[in-house]
């Protein structure tokens, strides 16, 4: 009888995962959380149901490189090009000043001045999978907060290169200057070799393997080029992790880099899974209880330094007050990378077993936190906005009064895609308008086009009435955030109970709140494309351009009823089409019309 120690392991640790993880979803808290709990259960300083874990930490490093190969894969080096400006200084500040804080406050406690960078940098990441979990989940990916988080998590993510290529230095291994300097311009080059290789070679080799049409050698082809990487960097005393993490943004730059990441997310989900709970397993848990408040005292001290930097840094790029202090909360806690820092890092003596424990506790406590921060930051922005009585626009006293003296105007919230559109239908036919917008660089960009676009969130009513809407014929709001557009509407209703309201939403469910609240109008995005679905199947069909005119006025009079399964009203037919027009089509002798969408 064969005795595989660690092939028990992965069964407990699967076994055990699966309920934890599932109460995770239930409750909503992302599932790396669950795995970090599903460590601290099994592991030696939990029930002890693994005793042994350096056969689960080997599985664990490859659960490392598959981790920040995706992360490659999904990152891709035009996209963060593309990001702009102001992305890079958003992110840029974040992480030097969170790293520059946390650095001085290690050094007053007497920590070298290399342990204190690396505490920096440990500080600085913040949790990408948490943060877009919960954002998404709340419909907040699109508002100004959660645009600007997004953002920093992107360059957060890849400053992971950088930090890993520092940590032989901060590590001070008592080399002389010229050893270390000509360790980092090998580990430069090396680098270097990998990305300019990998552009001109990976895109010629995956043209002859997709030719192949063949699938399997596709998949292994890309697991080649991660794993290989990774071996290059690890021959040249650099980190299995970063080779791994610079194939996945030399792929991702090919038109295969798609396919790709869809290949290797399977293994990524399960191997990262391990990773998390195998670090989950190094927590001891009698440490942490025998200092609470030293764990209580730095989980908190983390937050709330990183929740003020990120604010002052999304301040700083010209976002509203409210979307500061929202990013902010949002990017609180210790992200997942920390945890690959961590583990490359240890090794090296930059931190020592009693830190460790304390960077576990404290980076777990705060993932932990992560949901709750999030959920309470527009009440903790709003309290702190009417403590500090923070303007909320830029609109200057003068420019107030000429605003209030406008009558039978426009309000548009929003200048993206479709407040441009409403902007430029407006002017067409020489109808005033004003634009109120929370980014300030389009703010920016727009006054020197000659927009009358102001600084303001138009949720608050103080900034609704600086720019008129007590005699404002109409406000469209053309934001592409549930909360925003809520608040919005009933702060406008409020304020001017004859306004005509027009709401652009995603989602023919938001209509009846939008409606309660006191929208006049409400144009889902889901229910536009519908539109535009059907119109084009029935001309396939050869239905005539009135035809398709009066189906698509059917369904708007209708107002989106057999869109929503309500009840129909007497005529309608069980799918889509009225009886009438179907009637009319058998009349008419044209083909049937199509089965309901």
């Amino acid at each position: 009888m064969h005795d595989m120690p660690l092939l028990r392991d992965l069964v407990i640790l699967v076994a055990v995962a699966i309920p934890v993880v599932i109460a995770a979803h239930r409750l909503r808290i992302p599932s790396v959380v669950g795995f970090l709990l599903t460590g601290i259960v099994i592991g030696p300083h939990g029930l002890g149901l693994i005793g042994e874990t350096e056969a689960v930490s080997q599985l664990a490093e490859v659960g490392a490189v598959l981790l920040l190969f995706t992360v490659g894969l999904e990152l891709s080096l035009s996209r963060v090009l593309k990001l702009g400006r102001e992305v890079v200084l958003g992110g840029g500040g974040q992480v030097l000043g969170t790293m520059a804080a946390t650095a001085a406050v290690a050094a007053l406690l007497h920590a070298s001045p290399g342990r204190a960078v690396f505490a920096g940098a440990l500080v600085a990441m913040s949790s990408t999978a948490i943060v877009l979990k919960v954002y998404n989940d709340r419909t907040e990916l699109d508002t100004p907060h959660g645009r600007v988080a997004v953002g920093i998590l992107l360059f957060q993510d890849l400053c992971v290169v950088p930090l890993m290529l520092l940590l032989p230095l901060l590590a001070g291994t008592g080399a002389a200057p010229g050893t270390l300097l000509r360790e980092i311009g090998i580990s430069l080059l090396v680098v270097g070799a990998i990305v300019a290789g990998g552009l001109v070679a990976v895109p010629r080799v995956l043209n002859r393997i997709v030719g192949l049409r063949n699938r399997e050698i596709f998949t292994l082809c890309i697991v080649v080029f991660g794993l290989g990487s990774a071996y290059v960097t690890s021959r040249f005393g650099l980190s299995l992790a970063l080779g791994a993490f610079l194939a996945g943004l030399v792929v991702s730059e090919s038109e295969y880099g798609l396919q790709a990441l869809s290949d290797v997310l399977p293994f990524r989900d399960v191997f990262s899974g391990i990773f998390f709970t195998s670090v989950g397993m190094l927590l001891d848990l009698s440490a942490v209880a025998e200092r609470p408040l030293l764990v209580g005292g730095v989980t908190a001290a983390v937050i709330l330094l990183k929740v003020l930097i990120a604010a002052l840094v999304i301040r700083w790029i010209g976002r509203s007050m409210t979307a500061a202090v929202r990013g902010g909360l949002g990017l609180a806690q210790v992200g997942e990378f920390s945890f690959v820092l961590a583990a490359a890092g240890r090794p090296l003596g930059l931190l020592d077993e009693g830190t460790f424990q304390l960077f576990l506790a404290a980076a777990v406590l705060s993932m932990l936190a992560a949901p709750l921060l999030i959920a309470s930051s527009h009440p903790v922005a709003e309290r702190l906005m009417r403590l500090l009585g923070a303007r909320t626009h830029d609109i200057a006293a003068d420019e107030t009064t000429e605003l209030q003296a406008l009558s039978n105007h426009t309000i548009v919230v929003g200048y993206g895609l479709n407040g441009r559109n409403v902007v430029r239908a407006l002017r067409g036919v020489g109808i005033t308008y004003v634009v109120l917008e929370e980014n300030g660089v389009v703010v920016r960009r727009g006054r020197a086009a000659g927009e009358r676009i102001y600084f303001g969130d138009g949720t608050r009513a103080d900034v609704l009435e600086h720019v008129g809407i007590a005699h404002a014929k109409a406000l469209v709001i053309a934001v592409a955030a549930p909360e925003v557009e809520r608040r919005a509407v009933a702060t406008a209703r409020r304020l001017n109970p004859a306004l005509h309201i027009v709401v652009r939403t995603r989602y023919v469910l938001a209509i009846d709140e939008l409606q309660r609240l006191g929208a006049t109008e409400v144009v889902p995005e889901e229910f536009e494309t519908s539109i535009e679905v059907f119109a084009r199947v029935l001309a396939s069909y050869g239905v005539s351009g009135e035809r398709i005119r009066e189906e698509i006025l059917a369904v708007r009079r209708d107002h989106y009823e057999r869109f929503r399964g309500r009840e129909r009203p007497a005529g309608m037919a069980t799918g889509s089409w009225p009886v009438a027009a179907q009637r009319r089509g058998r009349q008419a002798g044209g083909p049937p019309p199509p089965p309901p969408l």
